[in-house]
């Protein structure tokens, strides 16, 4: 249990699951080939992260579905319609946009609590 929140305290942090280093993103929406502290394949085969997109879009409708009735709750009887219309709008557009490099270290941290990576998953970090 200590080793599942270690990976995933990680991963939401934006590091590496296995061994915490920061610097694994190419970009907001890249991870890099591997790791640069302990060579872990990041990038792994084609469709491996199915899951974290979907893991994405379910907790950006779960965000959307929560705000919209605190909103609702807390304003009765006269919400705010033109004001919930556009803030959906805008939250459900930018908030998978916000949440995608999580959900993807995430997913991996999750993979990794599952099944401890294997040292044919690794390169060698002075190999680049």
């Amino acid at each position: 249990m200590r080793r599942t929140l270690t990976l995933l305290g990680r991963a939401l942090l934006l590091r590496c699951p296995d061994c915490g280093h920061r610097r694994i993103l190419d970009s907001w929406f890249r991870l890099k080939q591997h790791c640069p502290g302990c060579g872990l394949w990041l990038e792994r085969e084609e469709g491996y992260f199915l899951g974290a997109i979907l893991c994405n879009l379910v907790a950006s409708e779960l965000l959307f579905v929560a705000g919209l009735a605190l909103v609702v709750l807390l304003s009765w009887p006269t919400p705010p319609w033109t004001a919930l219309w556009v803030g959906s709008v805008a939250g459900m557009v930018l908030a998978p946009v916000i949440f995608y490099p999580f959900s993807k270290t995430l997913w991996l941290g999750l993979d990794l609590a599952f099944q401890r990576s294997r040292p044919e998953e690794r390169r060698r970090p002075d190999l680049g």
